[in-house]
């Protein structure tokens, strides 16, 4: 019974021990939290106000390729022409032959059903959407999903690891252009952003959100309110300096919000554990106890046998 007592007060202070570290961990992790839901509601703003612009300018830049005689006649000019396709290759749609999967993962473990529900979501709808493994490749920001694509065998032909728990843009800048540049050079013809969306603290869910070309401008809106502008040197110069920055801006946001879901569930997951260990610590110290007055009451029961004995 000695050695039982022993084992499980061992086990006891060994529960305590992991309950203070996923403590710790839970606490760290909201803080990030935190810290990153702050900055997203201020690049919120940011975001949809280049948007704003650039459904706009699309639209102006769309009027003028479309009604102008100008340019129609300047397309002749090779130097016009490639700046016709820099203008527009971002926002016009081409025939798809490869489709690109921008797919955000985590570095680390310990954050729940977080990367296991992004790849599962990922690899569901390569299934269901392609026939053939040569329609489709990888961006993997995130060791998680860099590992699982490469360990089976997929097409991954950008991995990008260590994004700080707090993104800023000038780190992300080189995934950015890598996604752009692949894109204009035809490794893929379309780029979906696929992530989990941070809904709140108790609740993610996955998204696959297109993000070239850009398509969704509601460009109709504002031609029908006969928006004209005067750029300097042109719309088409203009166009060509804010559409990446858009792209960049979309895939941005993208990553602050998966990294929200990230300390989300790893939060959560902390907290999990650390209620866990806290049940665990109180069934033990049950047992502990029972054995403990257990033993008592033996050695209780040997010494009025032996008195009795003497008798």
């Amino acid at each position: 019974m000695a050695e039982s007592l022993t084992e499980i007060k061992r086990r006891i202070a060994s529960t305590k021990s992991t309950e203070k570290i996923t403590q710790a961990m839970q606490m760290v992790s909201a803080s990030k939290l935190n810290q990153i839901e702050k900055k997203s509601t201020a690049y919120q703003l940011y975001s949809s106000k280049i948007r704003e612009i650039v459904t706009h300018m699309a639209a102006a830049q769309l009027l003028a390729i479309n009604n102008s005689n100008d340019l129609r006649e300047k397309a002749a000019d090779p130097q016009t022409t490639k700046d016709q396709i820099k203008v527009s290759s971002m926002l016009q749609q081409r025939p798809i032959k490869k489709t690109g999967y921008l797919v955000i993962t985590s570095d680390r473990g310990l954050v729940g059903s977080y990367n296991s529900s992004v790849i599962k979501a990922v690899t569901d709808m390569i299934t269901t959407d392609h026939k053939s493994a040569d329609e489709y490749v990888f961006m993997a920001v995130g060791g998680t999903g860099a590992d699982f694509f490469k360990n089976r065998g997929m097409n991954i032909t950008y991995e990008y690891r260590g994004v700080s728990d707090v993104p800023t843009f000038n780190e992300v800048r080189e995934i950015v252009t890598t996604a752009v540049s692949m894109y204009d050079s035809g490794v893929f013809d379309e780029l979906y952003v696929c992530y989990n969306h941070h809904v709140n603290t108790l609740r993610s869910e996955f998204r696959a959100e297109k993000m070239l070309p850009i398509s969704d401008l509601d460009v109709a809106e504002v031609q029908d309110q006969h928006i004209e502008y005067i750029a300097d040197p042109s719309q088409e110069d203009v166009l060509d300096a804010i559409l990446p920055q858009y792209a960049a801006s979309l895939i941005f946001g993208a990553l602050m919000d998966a990294k929200a879901a990230e300390h989300s569930a790893g939060m959560n997951a902390m907290r999990s554990a650390t209620d866990n260990a806290n049940d665990l610590i109180d069934k033990l110290t049950l047992t502990y106890n029972r054995a403990r007055q257990g033993a008592i009451t033996q050695e209780l029961t040997e010494i009025t046998a032996g008195a009795s004995a003497l008798e």
